[in-house]
């Protein structure tokens, strides 16, 4: 039977202010992300301090870390209240049962899931308009907010967007990370969310860029590098050129979260044709999808 593990990080949040400052990160760690550790093994981010690059670090990028939150933070903390998780919760099972009533059985029966503060000071952050998730891993995934109305809205919708992701990759390879994958996967992900909680909910990783720059910018510079089959160098062409340089990246010629934008209308245009629901779309692999659609590269998107 399937079993939601909900974390709920206010109280974890509210524990962390009490805690001295030398103890904070591990008292973090240890509540909040050890249940997500089988994720982060998968992903070879490892929670030893003494290696430079490890789960502090990465979390940093984006997040309120332990060491700097202070009194001032307990409104947003208190943002993570019973309504919020109900949310929380409700977009989940939504999600999840989108699927399995269509008689598709998932073979994760343990999903990990939480919510943590985004740091309003993280260009990160900034960009994808303070919030964002993480749900790659089958079964674990990381919702970050700076907690404000428009972001809390958001919240079911970014469910949504990772449940879906949650979904494919227990059928489908990620293998090395290729940009196709990528593109194919964003663009499910978000026509799911789309269709869960409406047009008015889709993220600023599509809604930022017009159709013009998708015609004449991003289909082009994409469709040139879609044989790129590893993720360091794909993710240049799926965040596009704002988020390469805060990352230390080389520049690519493309706007931001191209590869979102792509994806979307990509994935938009192989439902119009195919006829095929979203949740059918979903376990397809990315080189099905692609052979259907050489004709999305060259006509003008105009939806």
């Amino acid at each position: 039977m399937m079993q939601l593990h909900l974390i709920e990080s206010d109280k974890i949040y509210k524990e962390i202010l009490e805690t001295p400052i030398e103890k904070r990160d591990e008292l973090f760690k240890q509540k909040l992300l050890v249940p997500f550790i089988k994720k982060f093994k998968k992903q070879h981010i490892s929670f030893d301090e003494n290696i430079p690059f490890n789960v502090m670090t990465l979390m940093s990028f984006m997040h309120k870390m332990p060491k700097d939150l202070v009194e001032e933070d307990i409104s947003s903390i208190n943002s993570f209240d019973e309504n919020f998780w109900k949310n929380i919760t409700n977009a989940f099972y939504h999600s999840i049962e989108t699927f399995t009533s269509k008689g598709i059985k998932l073979p994760v029966k343990d999903y990990y899931l939480t919510a943590l503060l985004g740091n309003p000071n993280s260009p990160m952050m900034a960009i994808n308009e303070n919030y964002s998730g993480d749900g790659g891993i089958p079964g674990y995934i990381f919702l970050s907010l700076v907690p404000n109305d428009y972001t809390i809205n958001r919240i079911p919708s970014a469910v949504a967007h990772e449940c879906n992701h949650n979904i494919r990759y227990q059928f489908i390879e990620w293998g090395k990370g290729s940009l196709k994958e990528m593109i194919v996967s964003e663009g499910l992900a978000e026509n799911f969310a789309e269709k869960m909680y409406g047009k008015e909910n889709i993220g600023p990783w599509v809604t930022k860029n017009t159709l013009d720059t998708l015609n004449q910018v991003i289909k082009p510079i994409i469709k040139e590098n879609l044989s790129i089959d590893n993720m360091q160098e794909a993710m240049s062409y799926l965040y596009g050129d704002e988020i390469t340089k805060m990352q230390g990246g080389k520049s690519v010629g493309l706007p931001y979260a191209s590869g979102y934008t792509c994806g979307y209308y990509l994935i938009k245009y192989y439902l119009q044709k195919t006829g095929l629901t979203i949740e059918e779309a979903t376990l397809k692999t990315a080189d099905e999808i692609l052979s259907e659609v050489n004709e999305f590269w060259t006509e003008i998107s105009y939806f």
